[in-house]
């Protein structure tokens, strides 16, 4: 019976680190999938006490506090780590483990922030210091304890395989963190994404399921080409012996891709400055505060319904906007080497065009391999700090947006050519005190006196600073004669997820909730002479890329992008990291499994399978951003692209009329 009492302490120490865990990310909601934590709960359990059973009481002992205060830290870690990032620490995560070591103090603050829920974990470990000389730790019965776990083992397997709902699916079919940290906990999870990551794991990708556009009018407009380039998929298909490759052709093949449509190429030949706005978001913008980001956002094109999903902090971002795919944490890494080929990279494309390309970031230059996928991606002129840009300005914590601009717009703005600009910035950074950030600092009276929290007042001192740098940029741009040729592009990374939900929905215009409206935001595609013309479609970053290239006439394939012209006749979808979507006929919330139609939305008339569709369509296009990127795609169909021969014939004509004009 002592010995027993040895296997409860592990039972009821983990079930009430899960519980705890459960009650802090996803509040008293459970899922009849919980029971699979219970059962490996229980097999833990029961491998720990047969290990702190082998060997004399005082090791025994030693291992037990030993497992235990692993455990306790394990779950800290996870707590914390989602209070930073906003996202669940994994194996697969360790790609930007980096970027979570760049910022131990705001780590160091987490922790003390979330001192209560550690006070709590430590509650398993206190009570085994308490009772301690209540627990005799004898060697076990190795045998009968080993007969038992493996009992439990194989009825585990066993419901697992009979079971034919969503614990089936999430187990053997599906691979995401978010749903598994949800529906199973963290020992499930860690296991699931152990044996995912080492031994690898691909979801099967369907068919594409066409998304219907119930609104469109029954009189068509004009008929316009699509964004698709000649390449041979089917001899591609049936070539190659890679059945990730395949499994990719096949689908891209069964996809249509976007129109072009009224707005195709309007902005051929004019110049762009392209930014990734550190935490920008619609909360930050301001008639009164942000002038320049109000009449950005509010002329021109305006997405009404835009979104920027947050997904692996800034890297995870940035990647959204640059390749219009969605983000992994699997294939991070691949990005980050920067060794895959990009035909389409934003520079890439530009610097075809005869552009004048070039990149700036007001941080380091190499941070988190800035530096090399940049480069893949066209960008082989960039500059940030310690390559060059320290002798040009100050580097305080932040740094300002309006000093990159003001020290850097020379090297472009008076060419002969066109260029093509990007721009990342960091005056956004948290954290927002104003002791610990440079540029709430700097902009502290303007916000001074809004009856909002410090954190609050400081993020939105650090959105003024962008302005500047904006206001700053369109100025220069004035003298020299260049506003009405350039396009200024604005999309975020993510929001600032260092506020908490009741500090952003205090500034917001309407109640957010904290897994889709919470990423609601603006994007900015503007030029002096655009009239403003609102857009309502559902959108996010991955679609600004496709955009942009379909307003500057650029040739693309639009299968080979996830995200798609936000401007075309594509029904619009914005996906986030849970599987949650958001569709132009309503929400659909993943850890509930509830759609929730629009307003003006009559459920009942659309087909009854849409929101199976559409699950099975985010599902699909996750699982294709993933293998684009791992199998690097685009290198694998670079031969198979069929370039239209000009016959002699056509250009003797061709030069004939040449000399004739």
């Amino acid at each position: 019976m002592k010995n027993f009492k040895s296997f409860l302490i592990f039972e009821f120490s983990i079930l009430y680190f899960e519980l705890l865990f459960k009650v802090i990310n996803f509040g008293f909601s459970f899922n009849i999938t919980f029971l699979y934590t219970i059962f490996f709960v229980t097999i833990l359990s029961l491998l720990l006490t047969i290990i702190c059973g082998l060997f004399k009481p005082k090791t025994n002992k030693i291992l037990s506090y030993v497992f235990l205060g692993l455990l306790t830290l394990w779950f800290g870690i996870e707590i914390v780590f989602k209070q930073i990032f906003n996202t669940f620490f994994s194996l697969s995560v360790f790609t930007i483990a980096d970027q979570a070591a760049s910022f131990i103090g705001t780590a160091i603050q987490e922790i003390i922030k979330n001192m209560f829920y550690i006070i709590l974990l430590l509650i398993p470990i206190i009570l085994l210091i308490i009772f301690r000389k209540k627990i005799i730790y004898k060697k076990v019965n190795v045998l009968s304890n080993f007969i038992i776990l493996v009992v439990y083992i194989l009825g585990t397997i066993f419901c697992l395989n009979v079971a034919k709902g969503e614990a089936n699916e999430l187990f053997y079919k599906v691979n995401n963190l978010d749903i598994n940290m949800d529906r199973f906990g963290v020992l499930v999870t860690t296991y699931l994404d152990f044996k995912k990551t080492i031994f690898g794991f691909e979801e099967e990708i369907s068919s594409p399921v066409p998304i219907v556009n119930e609104k469109e009018k029954e009189d068509k407009p004009k008929e316009y080409g699509y964004n698709n380039l000649n390449y041979d998929f089917e001899k591609l298909y049936n070539e190659t012996k890679d059945k990730n490759i395949k499994s990719i052709t096949g689908y891209v093949m069964n996809d249509k891709g976007t129109k072009q449509n009224e707005y195709t190429g309007m902005f051929k030949g004019k110049n762009l400055v392209f930014f990734m706005a550190e935490s920008f978001n619609e909360i930050g913008v301001s008639e009164e505060l942000t002038p320049t980001l109000y009449k950005l956002v509010n002329s021109g094109f305006v997405f009404e319904n835009f979104y920027t999903p947050l997904n692996l902090s800034t890297i995870g971002g940035e990647y959204q906007d640059l390749t219009g795919l969605m983000a992994n944490s699997s294939i991070l890494s691949t990005w980050r080497k920067g060794k895959n080929y990009f035909p389409y990279g934003l520079g890439n494309v530009f610097k075809d065009l005869g552009y004048q390309v070039q990149a700036y970031h007001n941080n380091s230059y190499k941070f988190q391999d800035r530096n090399k996928y940049l480069n893949a991606i066209g960008f082989d002129h960039y500059m940030g700090r310690y390559n060059g840009l320290e002798k040009r300005m100050k580097f305080p914590w932040p740094a300002s947006d309006l000093d990159m601009i003001n020290v850097t717009v020379d090297d472009y703005i008076n060419s002969d050519t066109p260029f093509m600009t990007y721009y990342v910035t960091v005056s956004g950074h948290y954290g927002y005190k104003f002791s610990e950030n440079n540029m709430a600092r700097k902009n502290r009276e303007y916000v001074d006196d809004l009856p909002y929290a410090e954190d609050v007042k400081g993020y939105l001192a650090t959105q003024i600073e962008l302005d500047k740098a904006l206001e700053s940029l369109i100025e220069k741009l004035k003298e020299a004669g260049k506003l009405e040729d350039t396009v200024i592009v604005l999309v975020a990374d993510h929001y600032p997820y260092a506020l908490s939900l009741n500090d952003i929905n205090k500034v917001a215009t309407y109640e957010k909730d904290g897994i889709i409206e919470i990423n609601r935001s603006n994007l900015i595609l503007w030029n002096s002479e655009l009239e403003t013309t609102k857009i309502s479609k559902v959108s996010s970053q991955i679609d600004v890329i496709p955009t942009v290239y379909n307003l500057f006439g650029i040739e693309y394939d639009s299968r080979l992008f996830v995200g798609k012209d936000i401007l075309s006749d594509e029904p619009g979808l914005a996906m986030f990291s849970n599987r949650s979507w958001v569709s132009d006929y309503g929400k659909y919330f993943s850890s509930s499994k509830k759609f929730v139609p629009n307003e003006n939305i009559d459920i009942e008339e659309l087909d009854e399978n849409y929101v199976k569709n559409m699950n099975d369509t985010v599902s699909n296009k996750m699982n294709i951003s993933k293998l684009i990127m791992s199998k690097d795609y685009y290198n694998a169909i670079k031969d198979y692209l069929i370039k239209e021969e000009i016959k002699q014939d056509d250009l003797e004509k061709t030069e004939e009329n040449e000399l004739t004009e």
